[in-house]
Order: C-alpha cells, then structure tokens, then sequence
C-alpha cells in the first residue's frame, strides 16, 4: 500500500456519498506498500479502505480481483470485502483513477515473523489454493517470466548505481531462468504477493489475507516459493530453516506437493527472488515526486536470490520427504 494521488476533501465525501457507509469522519494515507494508493477510511459507520488503483494495475483486471475475493470469501477464506454503491456496483473512479472501497479487517501484521507465523502462513496459502479451484475467471499473470526482462530494461543501465555488478547478476540470472523455468505444473489461482504485510493476526493466530491486487492464474509451488522468499529470512540474509519446514509442513497438511513441484521448488524460488528484485528496482529508481511512498531494498533480493542459486533441492528450505 502508498499514496501516489492525493484526494480532495470535496471529491472525497461525493465519492462516499454514493455508499450507504455515512458522511466521512476522517481518512489517513497508509504510507506501506508500493503499488496503490490506499487509505483508512473511518466514516460513521466503521472503518474501511479506500484504494485509488494506479501503476502495475490495470483496469480490466478490475472485476477478476473483485470477483475472487468474494469468491474466496464464500468458501470460508478472511478476506475483503467490496462494498457496493447503491448502484450496487463495486468499482467508481476517484480523483481520475479507478477507486473501491473494501471492508475492513481486525488484525495486525507481524514485523518479526516466527515458526508459528509461517505455519499459519503455509496452511492459509494451502487453502486458498484449493478455495480457489472452481473461481470461473482466468488471469495470466503480468509480472512471470516473459515479464522479466523488459523489467529489467526499464532500469535503464542504471542497475550499477544500486549495486556495482547488479547488470550482469540480473541478466546471468534472467538467462539461467528463460532456460529452466519449469512448465506444466499444478496451478490455478495464487495471491502472488503474500507478503507479511498483507496477512493479519490476532493473539498469534492467522486473522486475514488483504490486497489480492497481483492474484492471477499461474503455479501453486511458485505462490509457495514467494512465502518463502517473504517470510524465511532473517534480517541477517540467512534463510531460516525451522520457519520453511514450518510454512511446508503446514501446507502440506492441506495440500499435498506433487514431485514435480518439490523438484521445481529451487528454480520457482530463484524466478520469485528475481520478480521481486526487479520491480523493487524498477520503484526504487523512478518514485514520482511527492508521492507518500517507501520505496524497498531491491538489494534484499538480490541477496536471497544469491542464496537461492546455491540449494540444490526442496529439502534444503526445511521440506522432509
């Protein structure tokens, strides 16, 4: 979540006024994040969130992100909620961007996840895999492997300023991938973007899922390998090996791997480490002015995808077979 658009208090209570949610008692930009505009919304009916769709998202993926979440929803996954106008339409425009207002969650994100997050982690992506089997809409997933590269040129030659040698890591990794990346395996709809921050707990236990804004249709083991990316380092770089033994087991007690996946599992997890890098580059070069944004470290990836190139199987993220 960030603030790229900045809303008018006048724009603002017209766009609410089309709710049944009352007048608007205060709104706050929620500065975490780095894709949306996102804001707490406290009208005189409760607590929503008010997000301004812009950059990476596109219009007409729009309904597929509503749909699901209301999809999940009804098949027993926290997560939420589009609230309608009484137009009964979800979706409006706001400051001239495509704006909605969901339901709001109790819950906090954890800073220093533990072995008991991650197994709340493993066990909610599990099920959200399955909960999504029979969602009807398809979206291919825009920042996969074809997505890469012009990602990469979108930095400009200005990767070395980052970090010196950052160029050619990315493009030795970039060809190392195009030629391995594995094909054919178990998938349907993944959040693609579960980091800590987009899941809530409450006295140690697993609360919601939020901001299904990159949920596409693509692999289940590489949902998986973006956890574990997310969720099973340490501050220090190092993986942690009793956090990914956590996050697997628990998602296998909902949904067993096949053997393809745990072969495919390292490679997914050098493809999940890349993705992130690049785009965080991508955000870390070109912040537009003004915007109430934290841009973050793309060289935390680099990191991990350096760790990443040296496993040579699932069993070296803590997975026991």
């Amino acid at each position: 979540m960030a603030v790229y658009t900045e809303v008018a208090d006048e724009e603002l209570a017209a766009f609410v006024a089309r709710y049944d949610i009352g007048a608007v008692l205060a709104v706050k930009g929620i500065a975490e994040g780095v894709e949306n505009s996102n804001f707490l919304l406290h009208t005189e009916r409760g607590f929503y969130i008010l997000t301004l769709y812009e950059k990476r998202v596109k219009e007409e993926d729009l309904p597929f992100f509503i749909g699901l979440m209301r999809h999940l929803a009804q098949r027993g996954i926290t997560c939420p909620q589009p609230v309608l106008n009484r137009e009964r339409e979800a979706l409006g425009r706001l400051a001239g961007r495509p704006a909605a207002i969901v339901t709001f969650l109790d819950g906090m994100w954890v800073k220093r996840p533990t072995a008991g997050h991650c197994d709340g982690v493993g066990e909610a992506l599990a099920r959200l895999h399955l909960a999504g089997a029979d969602f009807a809409m398809r979206r291919e997933n825009a920042l996969s492997l074809p997505a890469w590269r012009p990602l990469f040129m979108q930095a400009d030659g200005r990767a070395d300023t980052v970090s010196p040698g950052l160029a050619a890591r990315t493009l030795a990794a970039l060809d190392d991938l195009e030629r391995t990346w594995p094909v054919g395996l178990p998938g349907g709809v993944i959040h693609a973007d579960l980091f800590p921050d987009n899941v809530f707990f409450i006295a140690g236990r697993l609360s919601g899922l939020i901001d299904f804004y990159f949920a596409c249709t693509d692999a289940f083991a590489y949902d998986l390998a973006i956890c574990l990316n997310a969720w099973c380092f340490e501050a220090d770089g190092s993986f942690n090996l009793t956090k990914g033994q956590a996050m697997l087991t628990a998602y296998e007690r909902v949904r067993r791997l096949e053997d393809a996946e745990v072969a495919a599992l390292p490679i997914l997890c050098r493809g999940a480490a890349l993705r992130f890098m690049l785009t965080r580059l991508v955000d870390w070069l070109d912040v537009p002015p003004g915007a109430l944004v934290k841009p973050k470290d793309p060289l935390e990836y680099d990191r991990k995808l350096s760790f990443h190139r040296r496993v040579a199987s699932a069993a070296e993220y803590g997975l026991a077979r």
